[in-house]
């Protein structure tokens, strides 16, 4: 099949026309990609990984993990769904059966399997998914294979966090740090939920992009931005969203919050912080505040997310600002170290 490849960190994906086809086990299902967004954790492993929690980027590696497509073969242990059906996919492959999965927590499995480091990614035509009954999502007609992908990572991660993991509620105030693709679905969540959304950045289309997806206010990212903030929430934001995960965003969201203030942490750190930034802790005392981190989001959630999305309550197309073919999904990556991409591209040509 053809695969755009990682063969080395840091240099430009080699394409191939001929990288082995992924091999169907009985639990498993292989699907044929019709859409795959390029993500800023594409951009993380193709420089590394993020061996500082053990995930490091073993080359060759097939990138991609945003995807939506088409069962082209299930194992002879899958009974939920059948070749030609159209599907969405979370990128957390669980196990089903662990104490985390039997509660609900299907994201953060004991046994989780990750597309890119198990198994050929969406940067190849096809893919696997493992334990297909309990990972795949049947993708509604209504809903395009090009917003499905949109949903694959950085939108069903913001809508976890958002409704799941933070909880946040019609009337309060939210601060979101980073509008990039996660950032921008935040903004687009919880303002759906009817919360009072404030976006933060330093880029000025991406602060315009927020306002369309329904931010009542915006702030340029700089060394006022907290006192912007607190004196248009008269006291603080009920919850902030650090949606960059980096050294820049990460006081700034903490300091803007009012007392019993919630942070939800949806990005993660670079190679240069190596998942270590020091945090004001005796703000957490003082004013306590709760720190909250979420991961992606299990397949049994995804249903009320797509109805939220049929009902036009949500926009997960507003945020594709771009559609490419395989053979320039390299260029992509090499230009999102710089953060200046507006919304999220999406392969979907091979």
């Amino acid at each position: 099949m053809k695969a755009a490849v990682v063969e080395e960190i840091a240099k430009p994906l080699v394409l191939h026309s001929n990288w082995p086809d992924p091999e169907c086990g009985p639990d498993d299902a292989v699907i044929e990609v019709q859409a795959n967004g390029i993500c800023l954790t594409d951009y993380h492993i193709w420089m590394g990984g993020f061996p500082w929690v053990g995930i490091p980027t073993a080359t060759p590696i097939v990138l991609g993990h945003e995807y939506a497509g088409v069962v082209q073969e299930v194992g002879s242990a899958v009974t939920r769904f059948r070749k030609g059906q159209r599907v969405a996919i979370p990128f957390n492959h669980s196990c089903g059966r662990c104490e985390q999965c039997q509660d609900g927590h299907q994201n953060v499995c004991s046994d989780v399997r990750f597309p890119m480091f198990h198994y050929t990614g969406g940067f190849g035509r096809y893919t696997k998914v493992a334990r297909a009954d309990v990972n795949l999502v049947p993708l509604p007609e209504s809903i395009s294979f090009l917003e499905a992908a949109a949903m694959g990572c950085r939108f069903m991660t913001s809508w976890h966090g958002v409704v799941d993991q933070a909880k946040i509620k019609a009337g309060e105030w939210v601060a979101v740090f980073g509008c990039g693709g996660i950032g921008l679905a935040a903004v687009d969540i919880a303002t759906a939920l009817g919360a009072n959304v404030i976006a933060v950045s330093r880029t000025a289309a991406k602060l315009e992009m927020a306002k369309q997806l329904g931010a009542v206010a915006t702030v340029t990212a700089g060394d006022d931005a907290v006192a912007q903030i607190v004196e248009l929430t008269k006291g603080g934001a009920h919850v902030s969203i650090d949606a960059l995960g980096d050294a820049p965003t990460v006081l700034p969201s903490l300091y803007c919050l009012r007392t019993r203030g919630r942070h939800l942490r949806l990005g993660v750190s670079s190679k240069e912080q190596g998942g270590v930034i020091p945090i004001p802790v005796d703000l957490f005392v003082f004013k306590e505040l709760q720190l909250i981190g979420s991961l992606g989001m299990q397949a049994a959630r995804y249903p009320a997310m797509l109805s939220m999305v049929e009902s036009g309550k949500l926009h997960p197309g507003k945020l594709i600002t771009g559609t490419v073919k395989i053979e320039e999904a390299s260029g992509v990556l090499e230009q999102m170290g710089a953060f200046t991409g507006i919304g999220m591209t999406v392969i979907t040509q091979w």
